[in-house]
């Protein structure tokens, strides 16, 4: 019984702490977002990236789908092998 009472007061010390630190913080969120926003606009991928990215989740969710195909149609062993090699090769 004593268990959810010192928890509830665990909760609620926690609680105010983070009221008193959100209290703070907008003094130094101005500063925080700009040092944000510069190392977001630093991290941007290149556009060869992207595009090898892009890439990538295209072949993903072609495989995904061949993969859902072969079970769906319950092949196993070289049967799912080589449908899964003509269902990806195809365009």
């Amino acid at each position: 019984m004593r268990f959810p009472s010192a928890t509830t007061v665990l909760c609620l010390s926690l609680l105010s702490l983070a009221g008193t630190l959100a209290a703070a913080a907008p003094a130094t969120t101005a500063s925080f977002s700009a040092a944000a926003t510069s190392a977001i606009a630093a991290a941007k991928p290149s556009p060869a990236a992207q595009s090898t990215a892009d890439a990538a989740a295209k072949r993903h969710a072609k495989r995904t789908a061949c993969l859902k195909n072969a079970r769906t149609k319950k092949l196993i062993g070289p049967d799912k092998t080589a449908f899964l090699k003509n269902c990806i090769a195809a365009p």
